[in-house]
């Protein structure tokens, strides 16, 4: 009224009508309507109208939890009906229809949504607290737009600890619920099961924060998460999350790409785009406590007892051996030099074989004999050299007799003083190269490995993506940074009987060398020649293998399996020129073409993992090359390196001398073969790797190198069971060591494979894929099948370096001219 004097008429016009807009602008923003839990409301809204609800309610003694129900019918994607939830700490909108995008610009369109609403906890001082959430429903649509809404108190919002608990979730309807540590539990487990594989699922754990990230765009955002078809597992640890509580969210994919599956069928759609897909996936959670701390003690100590007993046992046969060599010695003091008879009680390893005991070569020409009298040995010059010049070439030559060498390797019967000329200095120091080569290659390889698997744990610590690494995560138990240290802890067995090798090859290399200063007669013409260069480089491969698996599972995945499986190539292609080089000591590959040969071989594997998938050609050229390589391989050794293939030489006379040999000695005489036993082992090795071949190229395994390591290991296990059937035609006996080393190697080798094949992941597969192969923990509630098989595979591998090692142990007090090579 006070301003009707102070102005024109039409000044109080405009003044009244604003003041009626402000007003019915205020009460449209301000206008709330008071809503009900469990109500179903019903609305419309366009451009110009818009709905505001609101909801009150009191938190008593906990976190009471919301759930916000809408649906609307309208499926125009220009103008979505948009929902705002306004809490006292957070905001959440969406809008209906809700769409999520796939792969291949391909779209998916929900007219149904439901959403937990972030929970605010009462506050401790007053106990209990009234709640405000206010709900705005608008759309800029100009046509009217039908809604729904109905808002829900969630009864079951906190999981119980060991308590199972079941519900259902999809796209457009997310599921989280709160989980509480309970006194005294530091590490608890999800455990998450589902009857059905797809559709695709996310398991997330986040902390008790709002937003909470729900939806298949942003669960990434924060927290750990796995994809899961149909089980899923996490381990989380209370130290993590100061307060005691965090969120599982569960997410259902739109796609199953993820999961390694495909685009879903659509039950309602044209091209791209698809409405409702009932995508529904009924799910089971449980959280159990996780292994207390102790465990991880009980469990480090059970590792390293278990190997700490065959330190035991080393030093007791040690021992047991040492008493018998004194008294042998103390009973033989004072006699006289009787040749031949008083080398044994010198020599670390003794034998009770008398000397008269026949080991002659087998009679070829007359099936009934079984014995023959070798010829005299021929005398040759030695020449004491320390040039290194014998080591450049790939095999190792006797440069004093070039003229007669190829007619020495030529005889029927050759023993093992045809082809130890050489002096036992120059090649023992051949077989040196192949351990300082081996601890480079072992410097050079393991630094970048151990740098790139940190970074892969760092990624996965930051990012929470635990679909990275390919773990079991039903028995995955981290410590510190490490998600799985007891997959890293059980490789520690390699490392512990890699080192008690070397150590067991150092002593009887130094009692050797006593020996030889003792009786140097016996380095001459005695027992196979000892050059302990190999053995050194085989225990420091079972280390780095040790080392380099530990690697590996630290973050077990597609991209760094060959880690695993390097040093397996190495140790497998030692072990088979450890048994040639036996009794072919002048002969024998160098370092070099060997530490090449074994580059290739991984060079191959790493092309496998790359290639070897789909690709045809990869598998053709493979195969051409693994047959011509066993085929040239064959040639040389049935030649005694006599065969060799000059690659200066372009004109491809090889191949000529190959296809007159095989029609001269084949087709045309069809004459017997000179070394028979040498062509049976050669016939059956072809036989098999040709059915490798094969194998691989109709079959195409995904997981290229376990197949090349599966060639390695049984071409290894053909050439040592052709070596001891060999040994025992030639009369040869085997101690009683190196037969305990046979049992217990077949024993522990046979064990090892049945835990081996029990598969507990796969990185040949999706990640949600690898999880369905998980399994519970089965010692000690730490260690899995594959852990075991670390355990055990060490064992074998130790025993296996044992037989190479003591296999020969009867002929030390046979002349060198009475042992045939084969």
């Amino acid at each position: 009224m006070m301003l009707a004097g102070k102005g024109p008429i039409w000044v109080h016009w405009v003044l009244i009508l604003c003041l009626g807009t402000c007003a019915e602008a205020l009460t449209r923003a301000t206008g709330s309507k008071p809503a009900e839990f469990g109500k179903r409301y019903t609305g419309i809204v366009d451009k110009n109208t818009e709905e505001l609800y609101s909801f009150s309610y009191t938190s008593k003694n906990g976190t009471d939890a919301l759930r916000v129900f809408v649906s609307s019918d309208s499926i125009n994607l220009e103008f979505p009906v948009l929902f705002v939830v306004r809490q006292q700490k957070a905001i959440l909108s969406w809008q209906v229809p809700m769409v999520f995008r796939g792969n291949f610009p391909r779209m998916y369109t929900y007219q149904e949504v439901s959403r937990t609403l972030c929970p605010v906890e009462p506050q401790e001082e007053s106990g209990s607290q009234e709640q405000f959430i206010y709900i705005d429903i608008a759309s800029m649509s100009p046509s009217v737009v039908h809604y729904e809404l109905m808002v829900m108190r969630l009864l079951y919002f906190q999981l119980q600890t060991s308590v199972p608990f079941n519900f259902s979730a999809s796209p457009s309807q997310p599921q989280y619920f709160l989980y509480t540590f309970p006194e005294g539990v530091d590490s608890v487990i999800i455990k998450v099961t589902s009857p059905e594989i797809y559709p695709c699922s996310v398991v997330s754990v986040q902390d008790i924060s709002c937003p909470v990230y729900d939806l298949d765009y942003n669960v990434e955002f924060n927290g750990v998460y796995q994809t899961i078809t149909k089980q899923a597992a996490i381990t989380v640890q209370r130290k993590e999350y100061p307060g005691g509580k965090f969120y599982v969210v569960f997410v259902i994919k739109p796609e199953d790409y993820t999961c390694g599956g495909t685009v879903p069928q659509s039950t309602q759609g044209s091209g791209n785009h698809t409405w409702n897909l009932k995508r529904v996936k009924h799910l089971d959670v449980t959280i159990s406590p996780s292994i207390h701390e102790s465990v991880y003690i009980k469990a480090t100590l059970l590792c390293l007892l278990y190997f700490l007993v065959f330190y035991v046992g080393s030093l007791l046969v040690a021992f047991v051996h040492y008493i018998r060599i004194h008294r042998k010695e103390k009973n033989l003091k004072g006699s006289p030099d009787e040749g031949e008879g008083s080398v044994a009680p010198s020599h670390p390893i003794t034998t009770s074989t008398p000397e008269g005991s026949s080991y002659g070569a087998i009679d070829e020409s007359s099936p009934g004999a079984r014995k023959l009298t070798p010829p005299p040995p021929i005398p040759r010059p030695r020449v004491y050299s320390d040039s290194s010049a014998d080591e450049e070439s790939d095999f190792d030559a006797i440069p004093e007799m070039e003229c007669d060498k190829n007619v020495i390797r030529a005889k029927t019967f050759l023993y093992v003083s045809d082809l130890s000329v050489k002096d036992r200095r120059v090649v023992s120091k051949k077989y040196r190269i192949y351990f300082w080569n081996i601890i480079t290659i072992a410097v050079f390889y393991a630094l970048p490995v151990v740098q790139l698997v940190i970074t892969y744990q760092t990624v996965l610590n930051v990012t929470g993506n635990q679909d990275i690494c390919y773990y079991n995560f039903l028995c995955a138990h981290p410590l510190g940074v490490l998600s799985a240290f007891n997959n890293v802890m059980s490789n520690m067995g390699h490392v512990l009987l890699g080192f008690l090798f070397l150590l067991i090859v150092l002593r009887r290399d130094l009692l050797h060398k006593h020996l030889l200063e003792v009786n140097d007669t016996y380095a001459k013409d005695y027992g196979i020649p000892k050059h302990f260069g190999l053995f050194y480089t085989m225990g420091v491969a079972l280390i780095m293998e040790g080392v380099l698996s530990a690697c590996y599972h630290v973050c077990p995945n597609y991209s760094n399996f060959q880690f695993d499986t390097s040093f397996m190539y190495m140790i497998a292609g030692l072990c088979m020129l450890k048994l040639y080089q036996t009794r072919h000591p002048d002969i024998n590959a160098s370092a070099y073409a060997a530490y090449a040969s074994f580059a290739l071989v991984i060079f191959l594997a790493v092309m496998g993992v790359i290639f070897g998938k789909d690709n045809i050609w990869f598998w053709v050229i493979f195969s051409i090359v693994h047959v011509v390589g066993s085929l040239a391989l064959s040639t040389h050794i049935y030649y005694m390196g006599r065969f060799r293939i000059d690659v200066s030489n372009a004109d491809f006379g090889i191949f000529k001398r190959i296809a007159q040999v095989l029609y001269t000695d084949c087709m045309q005489q069809c004459s017997r073969p000179m070394y028979m036993d040498r062509m049976i082992l050669l016939i059956v090795g072809n036989i098999v790797n040709w059915l490798f071949a094969i194998f691989g190229l109709v079959f195409r395994p995904r997981d290229f190198p376990s197949y090349l390591l599966g060639i390695f290991i049984c071409n290894l296990l053909l050439y040592l069971a052709f070596y001891i059937i060999m040994k025992l035609r030639s009369s040869e006996r085997i101690q009683m060591l190196p037969l305990f080393c046979i049992i217990a190697t077949a024993v522990v080798w046979a064990a090892a494979l049945y835990f081996f094949f029990q598969t507990l992941s796969s990185w040949e597969q999706t990640p949600a894929e690898s999880r369905e192969k998980n399994r519970s923990c089965i010692i000690l509630h730490f260690y899995d099948d594959h852990d075991i098989w670390h355990f055990l595979s060490a064992t074998a591998m130790f025993f296996s370096f044992l037989v190479l090692l003591t296999l020969d142990d009867d002929l030390d007090v046979v002349r060198r001219d009475k042992i045939p090579v084969f």
